[in-house]
C-alpha cells in the first residue's frame, strides 16, 4: 500500500515562500538594472543626456540615495504597491549610473566578472544560511567598515590616490562579502519568526527590504570585483 507523503510544517512553507520571494524580487532588480544600463549605454544621445551632465548625474544619485533611505526607513508606512514601486524606480535608476561600465571595461570582463560576483555571493549567503554562529556583532563591525570605506572614498575623490583607491578596494571587498553573510542570516531570523497569518502585504513589503539589502551587497561586490578583473576598452 503506498505511503501518503507528509505535508511540510506550515512554518517550513511560510519560510521558503518568503525567502523565495526575496531573491525573486532581488532577481528583478539585477535584471532590471542590466538592462537598462545596457540600453542606456548604447545610445549616444543618452549617454550624452545622463552621463555628459554631471549635474543631472549627481542628482540622479542623491535621488537613489533618497530612495534608499526612504525604503529602509519608512517601509513600515507604506504600502507594500509603494515599497514596490520605489524598488523598481531605484533598480532602472542605478541602471541609469552604472551604465558607465560598459564605456569603461569590455562586456566579456563585465560579464566575466559578475559570474564570480554570483558564485561568490552564493557561497556567502549559502554560509550566513548555515552558519551557527551568530553574526550580530560582525555586522556592526561591517557597517563601521562601510562607513569608512565611504569616508576613504569621498577624501580619494579630492586627492586621487592610487594606493588609497587599491586599500579601499580590498577592504570593501571583504567587507561586502561579511554583508552577504550578515543580511542572510537576518532574512533566516526574518523569515523564521514572522508569525502566521500575516497579511500578503506585510509580507511583500519584507519580502522588498530584504531584496533590496541583498541588491546593493551584490551591486558593490560586483564593481569592487570589477576593479581587479574588469579589463578596460582599449
Amino acid at each position: 500500500m503506498d505511503q501518503i507523503p507528509l505535508a511540510r510544517p506550515r512554518t517550513e512553507v511560510l519560510v521558503n515562500d518568503f525567502v523565495r520571494s526575496v531573491y525573486n524580487w532581488m532577481a528583478i532588480g539585477l535584471a532590471l538594472t542590466g538592462v537598462v544600463a545596457l540600453y542606456v549605454s548604447g545610445s549616444p544621445t543618452l549617454i550624452m543626456f545622463f552621463l555628459g551632465n554631471p549635474i543631472l548625474l549627481f542628482v540622479l544619485i542623491f535621488v537613489e540615495l533618497g530612495l534608499v533611505f526612504s525604503i529602509s526607513g519608512m517601509i513600515n508606512r507604506m504600502s507594500a504597491g509603494t515599497a514596490t514601486g520605489l524598488f523598481i524606480l531605484y533598480s532602472g535608476l542605478n541602471g541609469i549610473t552604472l551604465s558607465s561600465i560598459f564605456l569603461i571595461y569590455t562586456r566579456t570582463s563585465i560579464a566575466s566578472t559578475f559570474f564570480v560576483c554570483a558564485a561568490t555571493f552564493v557561497a556567502c549567503s549559502i554560509y550566513g544560511w548555515t552558519t551557527k554562529r551568530d553574526l550580530t556583532s560582525f555586522g556592526g563591525f561591517l557597517v563601521m567598515g562601510l562607513i569608512g570605506i565611504i569616508i576613504a572614498s569621498l577624501v580619494n575623490m579630492f586627492i586621487h590616490s592610487s594606493g588609497l583607491g587599491m586599500i579601499i578596494t580590498y577592504v570593501g571587498v571583504f567587507v561586502f562579502l561579511g554583508l552577504t553573510a550578515y543580511d542572510t542570516q537576518r532574512l533566516k531570523e526574518m523569515a523564521l519568526t514572522q508569525p502566521a497569518g500575516l497579511e500578503a502585504g506585510v509580507v511583500r513589503k519584507g519580502a522588498i527590504l530584504g531584496a533590496l539589502s541583498l541588491y546593493l551587497d551584490f551591486i558593490n561586490l560586483f564593481l569592487l570585483l570589477l576593479r581587479f578583473f574588469g579589463q578596460t576598452r582599449e
